[in-house]
Formats: C-alpha cells, sequence, structure tokens
C-alpha cells in the first residue's frame, strides 16, 4: 500500500501526524497481541486437560459398560448452560458459571444400587464436555483477535510507518531542493539586476 501525499508543508504535516498515530499505537497493539497470544495458549491448554479428562473418566466407564445398560438416561438432561461474557486483552469470551440439569423423579427403590452415582457420573461427564466446549470457543475467538492484531502490527510495522517516514523524507528533500533552486534563481536576478546598474552607472 502506497502511501499518497503531495509535494507541499501541509501534506508533510499530515504525514507527520500520521506517522506520531502509528508510532504511539505501535506498542499498545504489540502489548495486546503478546497478551492475545498468552491466552490462546492458556485456553487450548485447558481444552486439551479437560478433553484428556473426559477421555480417561470415557475409558474407565467402558470397563463397567455391562452396568450402563440399566441405566435410564431419561433420568437427566441438560435444562440450561449458564455463561458470563469476561473482557480479556479486549476480547469477549464465555465463562461457563453453571450447568443446570432436569432430573426426572424416581422410585430409589426400584432403581439399581449404583444409580444415583449413575447421575452424578453423567452431570460430571457433561459438564466437562460443556466447559471443554466453552474454552474451545474461547479459544477460537481470542486467536481470530489475535491474528487480527498481528495483521495490524506488521501494517504499521512493515508498511505504513516505513511508507510515512519515506514519503516524509520525499517531501523534506523536495522543499528543500526548491528552497535551494528559488534562492539560486534570486541570487542569479540579484547578480543581474547589479551588473545592470553597474553598467548604467559606467554609462
Amino acid at each position: 500500500m502506497a502511501v499518497k501525499f503531495q509535494y507541499n508543508k501541509t501534506s508533510q504535516q499530515q504525514m507527520d501526524k500520521q506517522l506520531k498515530i502509528r508510532e504511539k499505537a505501535l506498542p499498545t497493539l504489540q502489548n495486546k497481541e503478546a497478551a492475545l497470544r498468552i491466552e490462546v495458549k492458556r485456553a487450548k491448554k485447558r481444552a486439551d486437560e479437560l478433553g484428556h479428562e473426559l477421555e480417561t473418566k470415557m475409558a474407565d466407564l467402558d470397563k463397567i459398560s455391562r452396568l450402563w445398560g440399566e441405566f435410564d438416561m431419561q433420568a437427566i438432561s441438560i435444562e440450561d448452560v449458564v455463561l458470563e461474557s469476561k473482557k480479556i486483552a479486549g476480547v469477549q469470551t464465555p465463562v461457563l458459571k453453571d450447568v443446570v440439569f432436569k432430573k426426572e423423579p424416581f422410585a430409589l427403590f426400584s432403581k439399581p444400587v449404583w444409580f444415583l452415582d449413575g447421575v452424578k457420573i453423567v452431570e460430571d461427564l457433561a459438564k466437562i464436555g460443556i466447559e471443554r466446549e466453552v474454552f474451545m470457543r474461547k479459544m477460537q475467538l481470542l486467536d481470530v483477535a489475535r491474528k487480527k492484531t498481528t495483521q495490524k502490527v506488521n501494517l504499521y510495522e512493515k508498511v505504513q510507518i516505513p511508507g510515512y517516514k519515506d514519503a516524509i523524507r520525499k517531501i523534506k528533500r523536495f522543499l528543500e531542493d526548491e528552497e535551494n533552486l528559488s534562492k539560486s534563481a534570486q541570487k542569479i536576478v540579484k547578480d543581474r539586476q547589479q551588473k545592470q546598474q553597474e553598467q548604467e552607472v559606467e554609462s
């Protein structure tokens, strides 16, 4: 992206202003990018931990899969997932507050002795799975923001700031050349006038 400018003082002032804005904003953007990078890693690590925990618990349940055939899956369902929003480096991210379960009434004496434990296991698995999804979403949102911030940092650092500096240098050089030419022209005119006066005096 080439910086558009004109060879005059007004254009130079505009370029100076734009350059200062970008130079002032760059460290803030770099800090934001670094913070987002850390938060993306943190969210990914937590999502991976929860994924591993879920896999481990599911593998443990496989050992008693015979019992799960007796479990009534209609006994419990998810009624609501309560989310809150938290700002991280200017990005709104979801935070899991609670998972609300709906439990159907059942006669305990007509169920296996481990049925209440089964309900608790289903609750735990659902919470872990939902929390993992929330962290995955958080990671995605932060990563999108990080990519945009990285693009802006690169744009400022590699394109716009050098572009504005180059434009200012060109304008200054042009104005200096113009001033030198103007002075040279004035000197020539002055010398010519002086010679003319001298000739008039002699004649």
